[in-house]
């Protein structure tokens, strides 16, 4: 292996012990995705930078010069400025002196989301390779039990009296209600990547449905140039549209999300990965099922085009739901004209973690085990590289 291959592999083998991680694959294919991403001094750079924990430009560059770059502080603080813009590495600069740096999962929610707008067919079909090789050799994603997103019903597809007794966190308006913002939208990378392949979306020409929010998120996106501001009611607005086209809806896991996706089954890398399964429903978090009161249903076969799961069929002259597919979108439930489909509470519910750090952690502490959170925890405090 030359030099430059063994900066990529230091490079994926510490991006693959953050939360997301970042497996190798049989062919290669992480290296090649790294190589579009980051330039060998940059991957350098990144491997010094934690997974976990943003941290100021000095504690970064201490760890740079020891592995023997040599970078003054004002040159180190361009560069990572340079990566932050093209989408490789998280700042936080909110309210702050000092811009806050650290790493970026590359799968969903992450680098690979940071490339709208500006991925070509190349990158795209990279990105491609890499997810079905990874799902396809499912050992290599790990164990831990936490997903980065949730699933959360669609608006109006609750119903009374069930709809007063809806956590605020399973309640996509008081979610962006009980926020200050602000608010941005992007387009969704997933469709992006799907029309730059010639499969453009079936179901909708919508492509502005990525959400993010808050100070720190929205303004990170807007910084790259890869989204807008809009005001809360133009939140409602796209939501509107996108429950109107049957996407799903699907925060990030945790009380204060700071992303919500639209997906759909035919262009979501997560979803279409996911739905080949034979048990989506328990690789989601989400609270709701799809029921059917069979004296109600006429067998009309609207859930069957609105689910995204395939999760719906027709069988003896009935609607019926197949319970390991079904994520509780309730996508079904709002175009069931006859009242036959409504949504159900699980018995137990998921609540997720208070905000992305604490679900982050949870994912970490899943993957790695509790003595190990332990050290890691140490780590943190002591300063050191995670």
């Amino acid at each position: 292996m030359d030099d430059e291959n063994l900066v990529y592999r230091a490079l994926q083998q510490h991006l693959d012990k953050g939360p997301v991680g970042f497996p190798a694959t049989p062919s290669g294919i992480d290296i090649d995705l790294l190589k579009k991403l980051f330039t060998p001094p940059e991957a350098q750079i990144a491997t010094c930078l934690s997974n976990i924990k943003l941290e100021p430009p000095k504690t970064i560059q201490r760890r740079v010069k020891k592995s023997g770059i040599k970078m003054t502080l004002d040159e180190l603080k361009q560069t990572l400025d340079i990566m932050a813009k093209k989408g490789i590495l998280l700042v936080h600069s909110a309210g702050l002196k000092e811009r806050y740096y650290k790493n970026a999962g590359v799968t969903a929610g992450g680098i690979v989301d940071f490339q709208v707008n500006r991925i070509n067919k190349d990158l795209a079909d990279t990105f491609h390779k890499y997810h079905v090789e990874v799902f396809a050799n499912a050992e290599m994603t790990g164990t831990h039990s936490v997903p980065q997103l949730r699933t959360i019903p669609v608006e109006q597809s609750i119903r009374t009296p069930e709809k007063h007794n809806v956590a605020t966190y399973d309640d996509i308006r008081q979610l962006l209600e009980d926020s200050p913002g602000p608010f941005s939208v992007a387009n969704c990378v997933c469709r992006q990547t799907k029309d730059i392949q010639g499969e453009p979306c079936i179901h909708s020409d919508i492509r502005e449905t990525c959400l993010q929010i808050g100070t720190d998120h929205a303004r990170h996106y807007v910084e790259m140039g890869i989204a807008r501001y809009v005001s809360k009611e133009e939140a409602f607005e796209i939501l509107e549209r996108a429950r109107q086209a049957g996407f799903i809806l699907q925060p990030e896991n945790s009380r204060r999300p700071e992303n919500i996706c639209c997906c759909c089954g035919d262009c979501c890398g997560l979803l279409s990965a996911v739905k080949k399964s034979p048990n989506p429903a328990a690789m989601y978090a989400s609270n709701y099922f799809a029921t059917v009161d069979t004296s109600l249903c006429k067998a009309c076969g609207n859930c069957v085009k609105r689910c995204q799961l395939e999760a719906r069929a027709i069988a003896d002259g009935v609607s019926t739901v197949n319970l390991d597919q079904c994520i509780g979108c309730g996508n079904c439930v709002i175009t069931c004209e006859s009242g036959a489909t409504r949504l159900a509470k699980k018995p137990v519910a998921l609540v997720p973690p208070k905000d992305k750090d604490a679900t982050f952690m949870k994912i970490m502490s899943g993957k790695i085990g509790f003595w190990n959170m332990v050290k890691l925890r140490l780590k943190i405090m002591l300063g050191m590289r995670v």
